[in-house]
Parts: structure tokens; C-alpha cells; sequence
């Protein structure tokens, strides 16, 4: 698989990774098992990027990611997120973070962790300061590289001056565009970007079903597009992308998949999925060549993004 590079200080992943939050939370009944295999699959086809984070089920979800790569630690790269409490809210203090990054790199069961992100910024705690904590780590070996996930222009500027920052990773698919906004600053300064539920969340998965399919705990009935006054409209761009796929030979999530990897070269999608099977139908997204007439066709499709409700 093509390898894409994150940011001026070395790091090169596989052009899609894997994002583990699946396996642990947040989308329905999970298998560990079924989990484990996935994520080996996703190896095999020459996946070498596994990103996970403390939230993702308290621990369970790096222990899990941990021991599925344990037999391929050197031929991978691990990233995982500190600074979120069980509530949902926000905590970067300097000494939760290195609970929680201590935590990590047990859970994980390796001596160091590739990519360190800050979850989402931490309004009481300055970022230099989270930021300088976070070096600590990379001055001890610990951690390699550092990242941003959920962050803005001004926390990027102010986070690089302290220490490089190569990644940013926040949502960005067809459905989800407002991270374009930031590429102009990621150029400037150099950082790479990786973009979580490439697949709008599975939306365009090509198996979405109305809220009501999904059990309480699934974060999808909390999401905008699949408000009731929301879901039919976006079902339709959904069966129109669907159709335009089938006449490249793709699948809709191998579409959606493809669009992200033309918007920018570095740009490095993680889809997730506890299915192997459609582990292995997303990796071949990367033999997919989109076109500008293509590019232009999907524009028409889904000119702006998903429909939520809000203004646009």
C-alpha cells in the first residue's frame, strides 16, 4: 500500500489506517474475537497505522488494540488520545495527563506510543502547558510523535510553536466538511491530517438503517443525520453516491473512501470496522483512481455535505 507522510518529522503511515473506536464503544454489540481478526486483516493487506484512545471503552479498547498487534509491534504504528473524563467533558491537567499516558502505554503493553493526541482541547488548561507535558514524553522516549485531535486553527499555531505537531486528526468525509477550512493552516505549517468516520459515521457504509435500528447506547441516534426530518433527504445523496460507485466498480464506502485520499496528499483516512471482510473491501479503496470528472460528478451529489439542520 501507498505510505502518505504526517508532518515534517518523519512519520509515514499506510494511506488508510485503522480507528479502533469500534472495537470498544460507542456502535452497537462488539466481538473481541471477531475485533482481533479485523485489525490483523487490515495488516495483512498493508494497513501499518492503529489509532485507539483512552475513552474507547476506559482501557479496554488499547488492551484489545494491544494485544491484536502484539505479534506485529515493529511493522506498525500506534496512536491513542489522552484528556477526556467519563462524563464527557474535558481534562488536560498536566498530572491527568501523565496518569493517563502511563495508562496508555501499559494498556497498550509497549515501551512507546508512535502518535500522542490530546483528545479535545482542554479550555481551562493553556495548551502550551498540555503541549510541554506531552514533550516530556518525547524527551523520554516514551512517545514519538505528537498530535491534535478536535483542535482549531489558533490551538494548532500556539501547540506547534511549543513542540512540532505532525497530525491533526479530526471527523472529515463526504458528508462532514468543515475541517476544510484548516488546510490552509496545515500546509503553512506543515502537519499532516487524519480523518476519523471517513465513512460519515457509517452512513455511507453502504448498511445504513434509520435510528430506530440502533440500540440505546449507539452514538448514531444522537447524530443530526439521521434526525427524522433529516434521514430520508441524506439517504437519497447516500443511493445516489451508491449508484456512481457501481459505475466505477466500487462500492460506496471504497467511493467515499477514494474522494478523501484525491482531496490532499496527506490526508490519511481511518475507517473502522470489526468486520474483516469489509476491512478488506475498504483497503481497496487505494486501487481506486477518481478523476476530475469524477470529482466534479460527486460535487453534484453532495455539494456541501451531509443535511443536519443547521445553517450551511
Amino acid at each position: 500500500m501507498q505510505m502518505r507522510k504526517l508532518g515534517g518529522q518523519g512519520l509515514a503511515v499506510s494511506a488508510i489506517g485503522y480507528g479502533a473506536m469500534g472495537t470498544a464503544t460507542g456502535y452497537g454489540p462488539f466481538d473481541d474475537t471477531e475485533s482481533i481478526t479485523a485489525i490483523r486483516r487490515a495488516h495483512e493487506l498493508g494497513v501499518t497505522h492503529f489509532d485507539t484512545a483512552e475513552m474507547y471503552g476506559w482501557g479496554a479498547g488499547e488492551k484489545l488494540l494491544g494485544t491484536a498487534l502484539a505479534p506485529i509491534r515493529e511493522q506498525v504504528t500506534i496512536a491513542t488520545k489522552f484528556g477526556l473524563t467519563r462524563g464527557f467533558g474535558q481534562d488536560s491537567r498536566p498530572e491527568h495527563v501523565r496518569e493517563v499516558v502511563d495508562n496508555s502505554l501499559r494498556n497498550l503493553n509497549v515501551d512507546s506510543i508512535d502518535l500522542l493526541y490530546q483528545h479535545f482541547p482542554d479550555p481551562s488548561v493553556p495548551i502550551e502547558d498540555v503541549v510541554g507535558v506531552m514533550k516530556e514524553y518525547v524527551d523520554a522516549g516514551k512517545v514519538k510523535y505528537l498530535g491534535l485531535s478536535n483542535a482549531d486553527e489558533d490551538t494548532l499555531r500556539r501547540a506547534h510553536a511549543v513542540h512540532p505537531i505532525s497530525a491533526l486528526q479530526s471527523e472529515y468525509s463526504l458528508f462532514a466538511r468543515g475541517t476544510e477550512r484548516l488546510q490552509p493552516v496545515l500546509e503553512e505549517l506543515g502537519i499532516g491530517f487524519v480523518a476519523y468516520s471517513p465513512l460519515a459515521r457509517g452512513f455511507l457504509s453502504g448498511a445504513v438503517q434509520s435510528r430506530e435500528h440502533y440500540t440505546a447506547d449507539d452514538f448514531r441516534r444522537r447524530i443530526p443525520w439521521w434526525n427524522p426530518e433529516n434521514f430520508d433527504a441524506n439517504l437519497a445523496i447516500a443511493n445516489e453516491l451508491t449508484r456512481f460507485a457501481a459505475d466505477k466498480g466500487a462500492t460506496l464506502p471504497q467511493l467515499a473512501l477514494a474522494w478523501l485520499l484525491a482531496q490532499k496528499d496527506y490526508i490519511v483516512p481511518i475507517p473502522g470496522s470489526r468486520n474483516p471482510d469489509r476491512v478488506t473491501r475498504n483497503t481497496a479503496a487505494t486501487a481506486i483512481t477518481l478523476t476530475a470528472e469524477d470529482l466534479a460528478r460527486i460535487a453534484e451529489i453532495s455539494p456541501t455535505g451531509g443535511i443536519d439542520g443547521r445553517p450551511s
